[in-house]
């Protein structure tokens, strides 16, 4: 009996031997060698694994740099000073890359913002928004339950007690997850150094606007007579708002003093970016 379990046991461990052998043989026939650029690459994201790229994570991103399906600059976390190491190492021509942050479309507080009902649903904007199109008048508004505070890594996201989202500017690494985050599509990425910004999303008429907010885009069109540069257009698509084309725009200031319902605001100040002149 004992015989048999000792043939046994050292037949099992004489097959698991030779599978095992022909497995490391396999493997080093037939193995596929990894690019050092990738694990170079690796090493310069910066690890947070945030999704905003595209991708699960920085190894699969470094993945599809190495193999030409993404750009060095698809990592917004890492910036200009990443993207341009990648690219070195990638033997290619660095992109010129304006640091961006987050900035928001809405000034719907809840000083300015007209509430319609009182909300006890589950607290979120997106829950929220679902339910007869939200709280506030203004169904473009802010909800100011803090689903960008939520969906920000970094923590560039503060819900103050005015009900709207605070955005730290020096922070803010522009990976958009916020903007993503948001089912009112009042957070908008823009470039730092353009820092006028038309705080309305609203494409309803002007009359309307006014019973739903105090600081709502009405249309009027003054900002885009006063513009000395052109840069400012009201949109037929979006019911007449006001747009600001960036190209044109050089930050003077005017559309912010002509503007009669204060909808139009610039950012001063890069560590305070709620804060307005």
């Amino acid at each position: 009996m004992l015989a048999n379990i000792l043939k046994g046991a050292l037949i099992a461990g004489g097959l698991g031997l030779v599978f095992g052998a022909g497995l490391a043989l396999f493997s080093l026939k037939f193995r596929v060698e990894e690019d050092p650029k990738l694990e170079h690459i690796l090493a310069l994201l910066p690890g947070a694994n945030c999704g905003a790229c595209g991708f699960p994570g920085c190894r699969q991103l470094s993945e599809a740099i190495v193999n030409g399906e993404a750009v060095p600059t698809k990592c917004t976390v890492g910036g200009a000073k990443i993207a341009g190491e990648i690219s070195q190492i990638m033997g290619i021509k660095a992109q010129v890359i304006l640091p961006r942050t987050a900035r928001m479309k809405c000034q719907g507080d809840k000083e300015n913002a007209v509430v319609r009902a009182k909300y006890e649903g589950i607290y979120s904007c997106k829950a929220a928004s679902q339910i007869s199109g939200g709280f506030k008048q203004c169904i473009y508004s802010c909800l100011g339950l803090g689903d960008c505070e939520l969906a920000c890594p970094f923590e560039a996201i503060t819900m103050v007690e005015t009900g709207l989202p605070f955005i730290n500017e020096e922070k803010c690494t522009s990976c958009g997850l916020c903007v993503s985050s948001c089912p009112r599509n009042v957070i908008t990425l823009i470039d730092k150094e353009k820092r006028t910004v038309i705080t309305c999303a609203s494409v309803q008429r002007g009359p309307d606007v006014r019973k739903a907010c105090k600081v709502g885009c009405i249309k009027c069109g003054v900002c885009v007579k006063n513009c000395p540069k052109g840069a400012i257009h009201l949109d037929p698509i979006l019911g007449n708002l006001a747009i600001i084309d960036y190209n044109l725009c050089d930050n003077c200031g005017t559309c912010v003093e002509k503007c009669p319902t204060h909808t139009i605001v610039q950012y001063m100040e890069v560590t305070e970016s709620t804060c307005v002149s």
